[in-house]
């Protein structure tokens, strides 16, 4: 089961990382790619390093989940060394991390949530890439994520191993919007990201029931009109279903909706981008059993 306070705590900070760029470059992509992958591996190397063996065990976990989430660490930290190979002196640099991390069950919500996005952030980034062999190591990358999230799905937390048949790619700005709530300054040398800040999303159940009336919350950005009519854009795959929002800020959740789903309040029904989404994305649950059907 998902932990509830791992998923609203998206909503519980703001962006410090640095300010938009104007065009995007390879390089900026790997940059990118890079600031996302010093957060994983941050979050691990804390993980492993606060909960042991025997808070493993209290938590109900064989001693082998521990041991693979070492692995993991050792896989992020290994995308870290390639990226930054790869950039040189314009390697972005760690930033400092504030995970909200309890237990090791909190611990492996997170991870698998963070995993969904280092996916879809791969996979959205792919066609900003014009040099063939950066898509092809991105694309090594993004294999591993999607492993990774697999496995704490189904393996740790018991839940269905996949959303369905394909993942839902996410702009940069979009993923962004989740990565960042998780980081508390960076270094100001780093180089500016291809992105643009949105303000956080709360939703007031984190694993809504389809159908269910549930509560949207965000601060609209200053200097942006949010008066208007706003929709929920809810990502599945490479679809996207949309529902309206009331002027008392509610929302009836679709049906359909399966496992990890990306949320975010738009001013019209097209898809999420920068120059329509009013706030930024988070994450809502739908775990479904082997025998429903994942079209």
């Amino acid at each position: 089961m998902v932990c509830k306070s791992v998923l609203l705590a998206f909503a519980a900070a703001s962006a410090v990382l640095a300010a938009p760029t104007p065009a995007v470059t390879d390089t900026d992509v790997l940059q990118f790619a890079l600031t996302l992958e010093h957060l994983e591996a941050a979050f691990y190397a804390q993980g492993v390093q606060k909960f042991d063996a025997k808070a493993f065990a209290d938590a109900g976990f064989p001693d082998w989940v521990r041991g693979r989430f070492v692995q993991i660490g050792e896989h992020e930290a290994a995308h870290v060394k390639f990226l930054s190979g790869a950039l040189g002196s314009a390697a972005t640099q760690a930033c400092e991390y504030n995970f909200p991390v309890t237990d090791p069950r909190s611990l492996a919500a997170l991870s698998m949530s963070l995993e969904d996005v280092g996916d879809s952030a791969y996979i959205g980034a792919a066609q900003l890439v014009s040099d063939k062999g950066v898509l092809t190591d991105a694309a090594s990358i993004l294999s591993v994520e999607a492993r990774h999230a697999a496995w704490v799905s189904s393996a740790v937390l018991k839940n269905q191993g996949w959303n369905g048949p394909f993942d839902s790619p996410l702009t940069p700005s979009g993923a962004f919007s989740i990565a960042s709530l998780f980081v508390k300054s960076c270094p100001s040398s780093n180089p500016a990201l291809p992105v643009k800040t949105f303000p956080p999303l709360t939703l007031s159940e984190a694993a809504p029931a389809h159908g269910a009336d549930i509560g949207v919350a965000f601060t609209p950005a200053k200097g942006v009109d949010a008066s208007g009519q706003k929709f929920v854009a809810w990502l599945n795959g490479l679809g996207v279903v949309f529902s309206s929002v009331s002027a008392d800020g509610k929302t009836n959740v679709p049906a359909g909706l399966e496992g990890t789903v990306f949320a975010a309040v738009v001013s019209d029904m097209s898809m999420p981008s920068d120059d329509n989404m009013l706030s930024g994305f988070t994450i809502a649950q739908f775990p479904f059993g082997s025998h429903v059907d994942t079209p």
